[in-house]
């Protein structure tokens, strides 16, 4: 990349903003110049980036005039009110909420998966819900070599998906709870340390969750094929970060759990980990601080006659949020 360009962060103080920055650093992005933009009680505060500290400016229009990618992640509210300002002040935005995901005429993107429509944005390009981003690296191969009937997939999703007071109270309530007290839930509908909550955002009258529903929607669209059948059960989990899932693949061909290996290696940004008599498989923890996805225990579901189980791993604040964000603007540069 020889093209030096301007960047904008929204929401640079919160969790995905802070790795946005980090990932941006990392990757050697071509910056000319880095705006972090939040709102008024974080303006002042100093974020380190290439050994020198910026100043977070308060989030107006106006902040929008001279970017040419604006990474937003600052909660869906800013997304609809700023996204279309900073288009507006020819900006390409990339946003990492849930606001334009499904609208029919924004690219919902994973490079690796389906970076071809990202030559059909008109400003707005969005980012896949974190669970979903992880899945459909392990599906795409699998989709293209044999097809996909149907998906039922379980999360396992780490507390910092919900942000920094997430963190914040898994830590004191496992704090609390160690001692003998007694804990309050703020964040999350019930105590989230030392415990599961088969919660993640708010019920619809379908019984499903919007998270629930995010994953089947999202997925559809990212592969393209709105014929595959896709169920979800979102939980979350007392772990910082890593999202893990269980997911169980109802192929249209016969695969063997070897060829499903042997495709995964090759697909980027994925690493498969699957030697389960050797205790090899991933885990949150040997995903976390990395841009790979992580898949193992891949095998055959013994149910049905077509049909791969296997169990996918990711850092949700990078693939699922910060990476692929940036990934995306890379893409939109080498276009």
């Amino acid at each position: 990349m020889s093209k030096k360009v301007v960047v904008a962060v929204v929401g640079a103080t919160g969790v995905v903003g802070r790795e946005m920055i980090a990932t941006l650093e990392a990757r050697d992005f071509p910056i000319e110049k880095l705006v972090l933009l939040a709102s008024e009680r974080s303006v002042g505060e100093k974020i380190q980036f290439r050994g020198q500290f910026i100043h977070v400016e308060v989030l107006v229009p106006e902040s929008f005039v001279g970017i040419d990618f604006a990474l937003f992640s600052a909660g869906g509210s800013i997304s609809e009110t700023f996204a279309p300002e900073a288009v507006k002040r020819g900006a390409i935005v990339i946003d990492n909420t849930s606001f334009f995901r499904m609208h029919p005429d924004v690219p919902l993107v994973v490079p690796e998966v389906n970076a071809h429509a990202l030559k059909t944005h008109r400003g707005i390009i969005a980012n896949p819900n974190c669970s979903t981003a992880q899945m459909v690296l392990a599906l795409k191969p699998i989709y293209d070599a044999v097809g996909i009937e149907r998906v039922v997939v379980s999360t396992y999703q780490s507390v910092s998906g919900a942000g920094k007071d997430a963190i914040v109270e898994l830590e004191t309530q496992s704090r609390i709870g160690v001692s003998g007290g007694q804990v309050v839930p703020k964040i999350f509908s019930k105590p989230i340390a030392f415990n599961v909550i088969p919660q993640i955002d708010s019920f619809l009258d379908n019984g499903y969750t919007k998270e629930e529903m995010k994953m089947i929607n999202e997925t559809k669209k990212i592969l393209g094929d709105d014929k595959i059948a896709v169920t979800a059960t979102t939980v979350r989990v007392p772990v910082f970060i890593g999202h893990s899932e269980s997911i169980n693949i109802q192929t249209k061909q016969k695969i063997t759990a070897h060829e499903v290996r042997e495709i995964l290696k090759k697909m980027p940004g994925v690493e498969v980990m699957d030697d389960p008599k050797n205790g090899v498989y991933p885990t949150p923890r040997d995903a976390a601080g990395k841009d790979a996805t992580f898949i193992g225990r891949i095998r055959e579901d013994l149910s049905i006659p077509n049909g791969i189980e296997l169990w996918c791993v990711a850092d949700n604040l990078r693939k699922g949020a910060a990476l692929n964000a940036v990934q995306i603007a890379e893409a939109l540069i080498a276009l």
